[in-house]
């Protein structure tokens, strides 16, 4: 069992009881930066917001079942008070506890069904090579997401090439999607920028990003650029675990050099991911 699997094991079995990501974790048998990236790259989901949607979707059941008491539905859902669950229930169906008990029907509200492992994995994925990178000043158009909306990412490669020649300072012809600043909760910087000499003269609407100097897996993915879950799915789940190399906690990036066509989506790119002993 990869990374996500034995995560995805772990909370289905444990989901009446505490969890928590450094639980989850060690179950997994890799750190909590390697645990977020892993679980994404399989199922779209951040962890701890699965767990939450599960939870609700449970007590959902339970309520539309007729539960006679909302206060032990949160506690078993693990919220310490009613408020606390009604708010966190109403933020995710937009109905109250009390109305779905009192329609006591669920087929109109998306409840959170537990994912059935998708393992599709690249079987032929090339091995790395293994680069210690310059410093890099990367600016671009950035914008924060979570593995849930990360849809929106093609559309912000979109204003990044109707802006690029805005950028002060620029180097060379490689185009960067630089991931960074993430979170627990799944929540992550991403920024389609190029390299700059300085930041100095960058004009506001501008992100920018330093890579320090990192050891890093270079996958060389040759396939259309549609297929990068499945190669980042691979490399978190399957290679990285067989490696016995840790990831720190440091920016994984794409390059795109002058073979990719960024109208066509071919041509090639690289994914770099952060490594150590």
């Amino acid at each position: 069992m990869n990374p996500a699997q034995k995560a995805l094991w772990f909370i289905e079995s444990h989901l009446a009881g505490e969890l928590t990501l450094d639980e989850i974790s060690d179950v997994a048998g890799v750190t909590r930066f390697h645990m977020v990236r892993a679980f994404a790259a399989a199922t779209g989901f951040s962890v701890m917001r699965y767990v939450r949607a599960r939870r609700l979707s449970e007590a959902a059941r339970s309520l539309a079942s007729g539960a006679p008491d909302i206060l032990t539905v949160a506690l078993d859902a693990e919220y310490g008070s009613h408020e606390a669950f009604t708010r966190a229930f109403r933020d995710h169906f937009g109905l109250t506890p009390e109305t779905v008990r009192s329609l006591a029907c669920i087929d109109d509200i998306k409840l959170q069904e537990p994912i059935q492992m998708n393992s599709s994995l690249i079987e032929n994925l090339a091995p790395p090579r293994f680069e210690v990178s310059k410093p890099l000043l990367v600016a671009g158009i950035g914008d924060r997401y979570n593995h849930e909306n990360g849809a929106g990412i093609p559309s912000q490669w979109q204003r990044f090439h109707q802006s690029v020649d805005d950028i002060p300072h620029r180097i060379g012809k490689v185009a960067y999607g630089v991931c960074h600043n993430g979170d627990d909760a799944g929540n992550f910087d991403y920024i389609a920028g190029v390299e700059v000499s300085d930041f100095s003269d960058l004009p506001r609407p501008f992100f920018r990003v330093r890579i320090p100097e990192q050891r890093y897996a270079v996958f060389t993915h040759r396939d259309h650029i549609s297929t990068i879950r499945h190669a980042i799915n691979t490399i978190w789940n399957h290679w990285l675990p067989a490696s016995g190399l840790k990831v720190p906690d440091a920016p994984t990036f794409e390059r795109y050099d002058e073979n990719f066509d960024p109208v066509t989506g071919n041509g090639g790119f690289e994914i770099w991911v952060p490594v150590q002993e």
